[in-house]
């Protein structure tokens, strides 16, 4: 099992991660005109920030300190969903593919956590979160698959 101090900091790269996933939720909307997307988008980012919450209060638990600001990487890849949303004038594409890319490096963060021998109470929230995460990529795909058809009946 790892100790607690490794704990945290694996709490906390999930905490990143998923900062990473709410703003990129918000960002998402922020670059849509479509009221459907905006406000799927929206409430995924109020849900990724309840799950942000909650890693944080077991970072306090743990006698940590949460992090509470997204990964450099994270940003880039927001201001890329905006770069390419502009260049395609608000293409509710692009920023589908965008978001699809951004959640499944949620996945792959959680899954990577996963691998760990974490404290049985962690292990089942990160496992819960990352049920919602998977959840979230796969809303997303079924939304650009509906976005595809509409572009392919244009």
């Amino acid at each position: 099992m790892v100790d607690n101090n490794d704990v945290i900091a694996i709490l906390n790269e999930l905490i990143e991660t998923s900062k990473d996933g709410e703003e990129g939720f918000r960002s998402s909307a922020e670059n849509v005109e479509d009221a459907r997307l905006k406000e799927f988008f929206l409430r995924r980012s109020q849900e990724v920030g309840d799950s942000v919450r909650e890693l944080q209060g077991l970072v306090r638990s743990l006698g940590g300190i949460p992090v509470n600001a997204t990964s450099i990487g994270g940003t880039l890849h927001r201001r890329w969903i905006e770069l390419k949303t502009a260049l395609t004038n608000n293409d509710n594409l692009a920023v589908l593919n965008e978001t699809e890319r951004g959640e499944s490096i949620a996945v792959a963060a959680y899954e990577s956590a996963l691998e760990l021998a974490l404290p049985a109470e962690i292990r089942a929230v990160v496992l819960r979160q990352l049920e919602g995460a998977k959840r979230n990529t796969g809303l997303v795909k079924q939304l650009r698959a509906v976005y595809e058809a509409e572009t392919a009946l244009r």
